[in-house]
């Protein structure tokens, strides 16, 4: 999540905390992620789902846009995993 700048980073020193933005990362991958998980969110009930519940607790759009991005990415990620494993027992 970090190197698509998914990740929330912290910026607290002593006792200050707060909100943790999210930056860096690669601009191109974390807008692809964007387009593709409202997209998503359209048509996977799951994901539906879980973006109604971030509206309905308030969460800003940004945050639901995040949240969505960072989702999609865990689910891709255990898709290709999954298909590697596949790969190597078929070997």
């Amino acid at each position: 999540a970090k190197l698509a700048g998914l990740a929330p980073i912290a910026n607290d020193s002593g006792k200050r905390s707060g909100r943790r933005p999210v930056r860096g990362g690669r601009a191109g991958p974390r807008g692809v992620l964007f387009l593709v998980a409202s997209i998503v969110a359209k048509y996977d009930p799951h994901l539906a789902a879980f973006k109604q519940r971030l509206q309905t607790a308030g969460k800003e759009k940004m945050v639901i846009r995040i949240a969505l991005a960072r989702k999609l990415l865990v689910i891709l990620n255990a898709k290709a995993r999954d298909a590697r494993n596949e790969f190597a027992n078929a070997t």
